[in-house]
């Protein structure tokens, strides 16, 4: 059993706490967070220490360090965690910048350390199902297909949303990591991507919180449309943008030479996948609630109608299955390779919209390996 330490005791802590419930081999002893009240807080709630961060970071009895910190903050922590020769998993993106995330890559590499990084909802039900059919050639190549995700921005439910519309943040580098990694993992490494991006007000109010009500600057571009060429041949369009009130698509089209496939939101686990295979045929639904990581199990208070009311939330999966790679000496499925492969995605579309022009990708990597049933099971807790 390795002990895991936790820096940054924000919103998403909760959920990665959550999935001691589900995993069998996660394991918390201590947290910490620049504010001591939230480090001492999420403390007392899960039974264990509070400490500094660079007490954490030495703790000589923490194996791995789970870094929640704000995107901006991702790269200098992750940093300091590897040169302390602990191993790291971190929330997505690895780094807002390629250049900082290859220099973790590379430091993780030559001091024989694993680098982790979100998203794993590629690994739950809709992500593996899609892919298996896809896999086995059900619906032929895939040539082209489009996605959206678009709502009305951050801060109608975050009470600190400033990072998001920070330079170095915007809609891209928030939602993109689900929709890239899941692309990646059903088609393969990207080769360019052209895009155009707009900022459409330079100021945002903020709707939750102590400061609702109040103005905060915006300095990035709020909407992007963006479309990417894979390795193997395929061209998908993408558009995501914090300035849409409501749509009724939250998924992930594929059109292939045998027949279409819907992808299910890939910022979750779940399902239904929809598969259609002749012109004017009808879309079938294909359930994962039978999957381990696809069976419903939380019940979406977000209140955007484009959202399922339930939802499949396994987040952490990815860092229980990076823990059994280190005890086993295998390549993890969330990691450094992926993840740097994502933010030169993340990186290109938005360099592509602000140079108005094609972008060709900087880095490549292995498209990942299905996630078995049996696989999965050596993770879970009985319960599931």
């Amino acid at each position: 059993m390795k002990n895991i330490g936790l820096i940054g005791c924000g919103n998403i802590a909760e959920t990665y706490f959550r999935s001691q419930e589900y995993f069998n081999n996660i394991n918390f002893i201590a947290c910490a967070d620049i504010n001591e009240v939230a480090a001492k807080d999420c403390a007392a709630n899960y039974n264990i220490k509070a400490q500094t961060v660079e007490e954490i970071i030495s703790n000589k009895d923490v194996d791995i360090i789970l870094n929640l910190t704000i995107p901006q903050a991702h790269y200098e922590v992750s940093k300091k965690v590897l040169q302390a020769g602990k191993h790291v998993y971190c929330e997505k993106p690895m780094s807002l910048k390629f250049n900082e995330a290859k220099e973790l890559f590379d430091l993780a590499q030559s001091n024989n350390l694993y680098l982790g990084n979100a998203p794993d909802t590629f690994l739950g039900g809709g992500g593996q199902l899609s892919k298996e059919i896809i896999d086995e050639g059900r619906i032929g190549n895939i040539l082209t297909g489009n996605f959206i995700f678009a709502f009305p921005g951050v801060q109608t439910f975050h009470p600190n949303p400033e990072s998001w519309f920070q330079k170095g943040g915007g809609p891209v580098i928030d939602m993109g990591p689900y929709f890239f990694t899941a692309l990646v993992n059903l088609l393969g490494p990207a080769k360019n991507v052209r895009s155009r991006g707009k900022k459409f007000s330079d100021s945002r109010v903020y709707e939750a919180g102590p400061k609702k009500g109040k103005e905060f600057e915006v300095e990035m571009a709020t909407s992007y449309m963006f479309d990417i060429e894979f390795m193997n041949g395929a061209i998908v369009q993408g558009f995501i943008s914090f300035d849409v009130e409501n749509h009724l698509r939250n998924h992930m089209e594929l059109y292939g030479t045998k027949g279409s496939i819907i992808v299910p939101d890939p910022n979750m686990f779940g399902g239904p996948v929809k598969v259609s295979y002749k012109l004017g045929s009808d879309w079938e639904d294909l359930s994962v609630e039978n999957m381990p990581l696809g069976k419903t199990n939380i019940i979406n208070h977000s209140g955007r109608s484009n959202e399922a009311p339930k939802q499949s939330n396994y987040r952490g999966i990815g860092l229980s299955e990076m823990i059994y790679a280190i005890e086993n000496k295998l390549k993890h499925k969330c990691n450094g390779e992926l993840a740097l492969h994502v933010l030169d995605m993340i990186e290109s579309t938005m360099i592509a919209a602000e140079e108005k022009k094609e972008i060709e990708l900087r880095s490549t990597c292995e498209q990942p390996k299905a996630f078995s049933e049996e696989k999965v099971k050596l993770l879970l807790k009985n319960k599931i």
